[in-house]
């Protein structure tokens, strides 16, 4: 099993090469990055190019270790018991299932996501050691052991909120993705914009990473951003020229909402611009 990339997303080299290095180690992908940058979308695309099936787990502030494995639902147990229901004489069936539980029933490879495994509690990564070291986990209400039919591609994504354990990340190949330099993103555009006028995308990508590096700005645009960004522009058929003033001078951009997410970076990035105008 080998990942080259798909036609709708762009792969870097070493981005490809870490996701087959973890598939011939046999361990967990852990991918970090600015958000915006495709680690979600990675593992969609891997289980796309590679024909396997993707199970998705999407981790909270609240989320439990535990419940990728299973949950045992003692409620409806005990409201099933007050109505006489027969069911209550065999726990198996209160038991739901976790992803990581369905993945190892797969007969056949699959790709696990474990995405923004940084937003649960510090201790959440290291409670999930041994069942991603082993591939399997017992299950104490019906006193079974659960073991992987086929070892499962696992990709964890991080957005660097808190610091991960050593040990947990001893067990995992890491790959930061770089944040795409000009002619990747050009690339990443024309994935989504094959028609996209030249002109119209050389103006917006000067916008756009002279605006990633304003100086103070808390939160720089994204590659998803700019897409929206451009979406925007073709949709209210935006000139190229509007994106620059007639002298060249900076201007605030039309549809700037679309880059900047909070009224601090919008009021610096138009107070950046007004000085810059008066200068010239």
């Amino acid at each position: 099993m080998r990942f080259d990339g798909t036609p709708s997303y762009v792969a870097t080299p070493d981005l490809m090469l870490a996701v087959n290095a973890a598939i011939r180690l046999e361990r967990p992908l852990l991918i970090k990055g600015e958000p915006g940058t495709g680690k979600t979308m990675l593992a969609e695309e891997v289980a796309a190019a590679l024909g396997v099936p993707l199970l998705q787990w999407h981790i909270k502030s609240t989320t439990k270790a535990q419940q990728g494995l299973y949950e045992y639902d003692a409620v409806a147990r005990l409201r099933d018991s007050q109505l006489g229901d027969e069911r209550v004489n065999n726990i198996a069936n209160y038991i739901v299932k976790g992803v990581l539980w369905q993945a190892f029933e797969q007969q056949n490879p699959c790709v696990i996501l474990i995405d923004e495994v940084d937003k649960a509690d510090i201790e959440f990564p290291n409670d999930l050691l041994r069942e991603l070291d082993r591939m399997e986990f017992h299950v104490y209400e019906t006193r079974q052991t659960i073991k992987a039919a086929r070892r499962p591609i696992v990709i964890i994504t991080s957005n660097n909120e808190k610091e991960l354990p050593d040990a947990f990340l001893r067990r995992c190949f890491f790959h930061y993705i770089k944040f795409p330099d000009r002619p990747t993103m050009e690339a990443i555009v024309g994935v989504h914009f094959p028609r996209l006028k030249q002109e119209l995308l050389r103006e917006a990508l000067e916008v756009f990473f002279e605006l990633r590096q304003v100086p103070g700005i808390k939160k720089k645009p994204s590659t998803s951003e700019l897409i929206d960004w451009l979406r925007l522009l073709v949709a209210e058929d935006i000139p190229p020229e509007a994106l620059r003033g007639k002298d060249q001078k900076a201007i605030v951009p039309p549809l700037h909402g679309a880059l900047l997410k909070n009224e601090q970076d919008m009021h610096l990035f138009e107070r950046l611009v007004s000085m810059a105008r008066a200068n010239r």
